[in-house]
């Protein structure tokens, strides 16, 4: 199951998704369409069946962002969260043979196309939360259960 939190950019970029498919793509994609069929036959007709499929994906989208945006809840930061590792945070850990991760912990909807984020829900988050700088976490994976040393925590992006 989705955990419904989001971060306020994560919120914020899902938002402008949004708006640029329906101001944007939609409107385009809606152009073509008519355009297309202005032309006669529709059922031989490759551009009106791809920009009316391309219109039936857009649509989705659009509902479901639109849903999703009244699911989801926002957390802000809080100063209380200073030193410990909650929703939000940047964290950088590192494994017994040095290999050192670097990523923030967020929704799942903020995940994708993204190399330097973990879902709240994924097990490596679960067993980050609520530790310290210097705390271990163990991480239960395929291959077995990991160790991972908590080296940063921030809740500001590294540079």
């Amino acid at each position: 199951m989705k955990t419904n939190l989001i971060t306020l950019g994560g919120y914020e970029k899902l938002q402008q998704e949004l708006e640029h498919l329906w101001r944007v793509e939609r409107r385009e994609t809606v152009e073509k369409v008519s355009w297309a069929a202005s032309l006669g036959d529709r059922s031989e007709n490759a551009d009106y069946k791809y920009n009316k499929q391309k219109l039936r994906k857009i649509d989705g989208r659009i509902r479901y962002l639109t849903k999703r945006l009244e699911q989801v809840k926002v957390v802000y930061y809080s100063p209380q969260q200073d030193g410990k590792v909650f929703f939000g945070a940047w964290v950088e850990i590192e494994d017994e043979d040095e290999n050192i991760r670097a990523f923030q912990i967020v929704g799942p909807d903020e995940i994708y196309d993204r190399k330097d984020a973990v879902s709240i829900d994924s097990p490596m988050a679960r067993a980050l939360l609520k530790k310290q700088v210097d705390d271990e976490a163990e991480v239960n994976t395929p291959q077995g259960t990991k160790t991972w040393f908590i080296n940063k925590i921030s809740y500001q992006q590294p540079a």
